[in-house]
């Protein structure tokens, strides 16, 4: 049975790089991070969508997704590593892939009236099909869809006629394709593009359900077209109420005939058309940020029979303030506002699904990550709060409480692999980048306010903010240097290495004692009180690089480190050896965390795409877990809650987890009011071979001291304080 309980998660945003990567079939939706996609279904029960799986076997950026149309169960993908994957949601695997696409697959599609082949192309062709299985299987080149003279944005098959193509290009032109019929190259171009070169890309293209021949074209500036594929003209152009709107995204709304929806590329509003007027029935300003894409699901969510909220509550949930209330909407004598719900993805990663029809949103997660998590760290004053850093350049805030953002970073600084809040109550994070040196920002003041730039272009993969003295801040750096800045930017020590240098731990016994993890395999530990730039102890033994190092906070003289050949080693300093080796990873190490009350227990996080729990006194895994679909990279203990901890993946998440059910004799020993020794005691006797579990941090002293002072309802006290100790709070379940 696992000892490790998730509690929560945080989901990632929708990228906005690619195009198609939204997409809906029957009572499920997904979309794309970057190298993970969500797959949120309608638990009928509840009447409520809520996510079933995240696929993450793609390693580069995920182009495109599309659902099969004959098999809700089944959908594809593509990736920048020139892989296709078919998978199913059901069964939450993969069926098969296609590993050589002969190029990245820019967009792709299932073909219609032919349920086992998908079509891909990438630029300007040509069109791939890649039959699935059967007697034809492998992939085959589309007789005419090839040499275009412009490059493909998207394109759609004919739901009803078969082998009927349209694509859209980037030079604002269509290319229609049908059996039996002339083929007909970049035409049907904006008629104010005509004779220039300038470019405006179709943004949006879908076909009409009613038709064989009309379909709705979006170009970027130019606005929307409803057009006829056989006489190559256009029918209706419709007009927007400003000049400055540019549209996004558009769909037809399955259950209102004649009816669609686009999104603004600029801003986040939502427009309903209908195909018999040129401009909009409504116009709906859901956020500040632009439309991305939006997809309508084809059965929308049947209403609740009873609500549980008070009739008088305003009904919009959303995640942040970045969105904007439900207007108040004027009355159309003409036509009714659809019944359904769209699926929207914003440019600033948002993704909510929203009731057209009650003018609300049913949910609204903004501010998610689209991109690599690397690191995550509670707030050491107000643990409610905990900070992620992500391969999409943003530092983001989160209330581990509703699981929502409430800060984040501009995202213009490049990668950023590091995180260290200041100590205290100084509300000031300091990142490390991957090219534009170190940053520290100012929360309160919402702005940076330190740069460091000594280590130059030079990535940047580990910033420590020292918790004994808040003036010093450690960098590593890809230069081979560990640097000890002042808060104001003064270099007061500068560490060289022979090679890059992936990781560094203040202890926290110590205030001057640093430890390093490096390129040469070797974990080094440096004393600040000389003026000496040569380390004080360097232990060697792993096989491979180092990337993280990390002190026990509960026994003086003692540290871990994670390496890329598969193991944890730890290290005595006092001993001047290695104590133990941890081995179990089958890949290198990342993530690495101890606990803060048992002094025997730490946690690792790997590229094995799993969490180890391990008992260091003799090296016994304890638990592994599983949940992550990618590489773990960051773990962190919550301050006040010991036996709650973050992770943070490739996968884009952060979960939430509980490691109570590892100290489950503790929990009955306080529950049945045993003495304080079989509670409370230190690490000598913590980590004594088969020693049950023992408490021996500052979180459990600080009780007993408070429970000491109290001369009534001891008891009483003393159970709700450690069940508040042991719990998770009241973070939102998964």
């Amino acid at each position: 049975m696992s000892q490790v309980k998730q509690v929560g998660l945080l989901a990632a945003g929708c990228q906005p790089w690619n195009k198609d990567v939204c997409a809906a079939s029957g009572d499920r939706f997904a979309y794309c991070a970057t190298l993970a996609i969500y797959v949120y279904q309608r638990d009928h029960r509840f009447n409520e969508f809520k996510l079933r799986a995240i696929m993450s076997e793609h390693k580069k950026t995920i182009t495109a997704i599309s659902w099969c149309p004959h098999n809700q169960d089944v959908f594809a993908s593509a990736s920048a590593d020139n892989l296709l994957i078919v998978w199913n949601v059901a069964e939450q695997k993969v069926v098969t892939k296609l590993d050589n696409t002969k190029g990245i697959p820019a967009t792709l599609s299932w073909c219609w009236n032919s349920g086992d082949a998908v079509a891909f192309v990438s630029q300007r062709g040509p069109l791939y099909i890649w039959t699935i299985s059967g007697p034809d299987s492998g992939v085959a080149v589309h007789k005419e869809a090839h040499s275009f003279l412009s490059d493909i944005s998207l394109f759609r098959w004919h739901p009803k006629k078969k082998g009927k193509v349209v694509f859209g290009h980037t030079d604002g032109s269509l290319s229609v394709f049908q059996p039996g019929s002339k083929s007909q190259k970049h035409v049907l171009r904006p008629e104010s593009l005509e004779g220039t070169d300038e470019e405006d890309p179709v943004s949006a293209l879908e076909w009409d359900p009613l038709s064989t021949d009309y379909l709705l074209v979006a170009n970027l500036h130019n606005g929307i077209r409803l057009v006829d594929s056989e006489s190559l003209s256009c029918i209706t152009t419709f007009s927007f109420p400003s000049a400055a709107a540019s549209v996004q995204c558009l769909a037809w709304v399955p259950s209102a005939p004649g009816m669609f929806i686009t999104g603004d590329s600029q801003v986040g509003v939502l427009r309903v058309w209908n195909v018999s007027r040129t401009t909009p029935i409504e116009n709906f300003k859901l956020k500040k940020t632009g439309f991305h894409t939006l997809h309508v699901l084809n059965s929308p969510p049947e209403k609740k029979s009873f609500s549980t909220q008070s009739p008088t509550k305003n009904h919009h949930t959303s995640s942040t303030s970045e969105a904007v209330p439900p207007p108040t909407l004027s009355q159309n004598q003409a036509f009714s506002l659809p019944p359904g719900h769209a699926v929207c993805c914003f440019m600033d990663g948002g993704v909510g699904l929203y009731d057209m029809g009650a003018k609300k949103w049913d949910f609204l997660r903004d501010l998610g990550h689209v991109e690599t998590i690397f690191d995550c760290k509670f707030k050491p004053d107000d643990p409610n709060l905990l900070a992620t850093a992500s391969f999409d350049g943003t530092v983001k805030v989160w209330d581990i409480n509703t699981l929502t953002a409430v800060y984040t970073t501009p995202g213009n600084e490049g990668v950023i692999y590091s995180l260290s809040w200041a100590p205290g109550d100084l509300n000031c994070i300091a990142c490390a980048t991957s090219r534009n040196g170190a940053l520290i920002w100012d929360l309160k003041k919402g702005k940076l306010i330190t740069k460091f730039e000594e280590h130059g272009k030079n990535g940047i993969f580990c910033i420590a903010w020292s918790h004994k003295d808040a003036k010093r801040i450690a960098t590593c750096s890809a230069d081979g240097y560990c640097l000890i800045h002042t808060v104001d930017g003064r270099i007061l020590h500068k560490y060289k290495h022979p090679a890059a240098v992936f990781g560094c731990d203040w202890s926290q016994n110590n205030k001057d004692m640093i430890a390093t993890g490096c390129e040469d395999k070797n974990v080094r530990v440096y004393y600040l009180a000389t003026s000496s730039d040569q380390p004080l102890k360097v232990f060697t033994g792993h096989t491979a690089k180092v990337f993280h190092v990390r002190w026990s906070p509960l026994r003086e003289g003692i540290l871990c480190s994670g390496s890329d050949d598969g193991t944890v080693r730890i290290w005595d300093y006092t001993q001047d050896a290695c104590i133990n080796v941890l081995s179990g990873h089958t890949a290198p190490v990342r993530g690495l965390m101890w606990n803060t009350e048992i002094p025997y227990l730490l946690i690792s996080g790997s590229w094995d795409y799993t969490i180890r729990v391990w008992d260091t006194r003799d090296g016994t895994c304890l638990d592994t877990v599983y949940d992550h679909g990618a590489d773990v990279y960051g773990l962190t203990c919550h301050p006040s809650r010991p036996f709650t901890m973050a992770s943070c993946s490739r996968d884009s998440t952060v979960r939430l987890w509980s490691l109570t059910p590892l100290i489950a004799p503790l929990q009955i020993k306080i529950l049945v009011d045993r003495s304080w020794d079989e509670i409370i005691g230190n690490s000598d006797r913590a980590m004594a071979p088969g020693a049950p579990p023992l408490l021996c941090g500052k979180v459990s002293r600080d009780i007993k001291q408070e429970l000491d002072k109290l001369t009534n309802d001891v008891r009483v006290k003393k159970l709700r304080w450690f069940s508040e100790c042991f719990s998770v709070s009241i973070f939102c379940k998964l």
